[in-house]
């Protein structure tokens, strides 16, 4: 589909970003091994955590789809049933990388694919440290899905320090270590988001300025009846969209504020954003509340490579951001934004590149020469079949002189089913 998006003079409005994707996922992977019913409401319908949801689904779990939340009726460890088909996680790194450490854990013989997208990211990150711990991997090339998981001998917890900052990694390898008798202790020297111990309720201990996880048999898993906060990383498109456009204001409802989630938050603040947070309180584990932005004065910021972790996603809007700053901005240390969906690297600077911005490409980011009275006539933009570049795209879209177009803008779906909508929502017209 070919999305058409007219520069707007104002963006008005109060919008509920959709789900969580992060959490929705983790709440139906961690129900399946709760013995006993969670009940979560606000649960995402994106793409990636349906796919979850089908395949805790496909290893035993009964799942009941309901007006307003979602029923999941757990297994438990002992309960997990290896599936007659392939366990298809769709789209979903998250799922893939998750559940492997669940099928690792559990013993079970399941052969993991997903599409054509997931199965060109390379999985070596979770391979060699579960067959550390007794799993037996094959996988395409020794690094692709599919996946054939089993485990014939006893699982072997271990001390595991991350060798980079991943979610996914430490929750595959803490999700494994449920299963194991003694426990298994991730070590974190850079924080990345933390929602896996958070609604697992782990034990989480600082050490000289280093993060320890454990997870063992011993570990009680919590129910997950809660609510699923407004997912930051939606919410960041209508953040940069506030800030940049003339006489704005948007308020985002019941939106996650998890510490390890929003960095962005800080930056658009320390660029000279005008955002306030209003109704902080806690839902379940997590801390979410009502996010205020106004028009805004942006100016030019140097990103550490020691936030990039908890701003990663965010990094295709933020480049949107800095394009209208006043000076040059950098963004650098994030490699890991070259194995995403597609090479996010190149596709923000085909994005910047359609629009006429000045900027450099880096081999781990780009320098962005930003302007705030920059404008461009109008542009076609490719999406790269990549949710966050769609979207971070439409946002850029507004500032043209004319109506600019979006490739392929269905993928907006993936994390945003209602993103279009909501635009021509608040989109105010002269």
């Amino acid at each position: 589909m070919i999305q058409k998006v007219k520069p707007s003079d104002s963006l008005q409005g109060t919008l509920s970003p959709p789900p969580d994707k992060s959490i929705s996922q983790r709440a139906a992977i961690f129900s399946l091994l709760h013995e006993g019913t969670s009940v979560i409401k606000n649960y995402s319908s994106a793409q990636d955590p349906q796919s979850s949801l089908e395949c805790v689904e496909a290893l035993g779990a009964e799942v009941k789809r309901n007006k307003d939340s979602i029923s999941i009726k757990g297994t438990g460890r002992s309960g997990i049933k290896a599936p007659e088909d392939d366990l298809d996680c769709g789209n979903s790194g998250t799922a893939m990388r998750l559940l492997a450490g669940v099928i690792a854990g559990s013993g079970k013989q399941v052969r993991m694919c997903g599409d054509a997208s997931l199965t060109t990211r390379t999985m070596t990150r979770i391979i060699e440290p579960l067959e550390k711990m007794g799993a037996y991997i094959l996988a395409r090339n020794s690094a692709y899905a599919p996946l054939m998981i089993t485990r014939e001998e006893k699982l072997k917890p271990m001390d595991f320090e991350l060798p980079i900052p991943s979610a996914q990694l430490k929750s595959c390898i803490l999700l494994a270590g449920l299963f194991g008798e003694t426990p298994t202790k991730v070590i974190e020297t850079i924080p990345s988001r933390d929602h896996t111990e958070r609604l697992l309720q782990l034990k989480v201990e600082e050490e000289k300025g280093k993060k320890i996880i454990s997870a063992s048999l011993n570990d009680e898993i919590p129910n997950q009846s809660y609510t699923v906060p407004g997912d930051f990383s939606a919410a960041a498109f209508w953040l940069v969209a506030g800030c940049i456009i003339p006489n704005s204001e948007i308020t985002l409802e019941a939106t996650g504020l998890n510490p390890t989630r929003n960095a962005l938050l800080g930056i658009l603040q320390e660029m000279g954003a005008n955002i306030t947070i209003e109704n902080e309180r806690m839902e379940g584990a997590e801390p979410v509340g009502d996010i205020v932005v106004r028009s805004s004065d942006l100016r030019a910021i140097n990103i550490p490579k020691s936030i990039i972790p908890n701003c990663i996603d965010e990094l295709p809007i933020l480049a949107v951001a800095m394009s209208f700053a006043e000076g040059i901005s950098v963004i650098s240390g994030a490699e890991e934004l070259r194995h995403k969906e597609t090479d996010r690297i190149m596709a923000i600077s085909e994005m910047l590149k359609a629009a006429r911005v000045s900027f450099e490409e880096k081999e781990d980011g780009v320098e962005i020469h930003g302007n705030p009275e920059f404008a461009f006539d109008s542009a076609t933009f490719k999406s790269f079949h990549d949710h966050r570049i769609a979207m971070a795209s439409a946002i850029l879209s507004l500032k043209g002189k004319s109506e600019s177009e979006i490739l392929d803008a269905e993928c907006a779906a993936v994390s945003y089913p209602g993103f279009w909508e909501d635009l021509k929502e608040i989109s105010i017209y002269g």
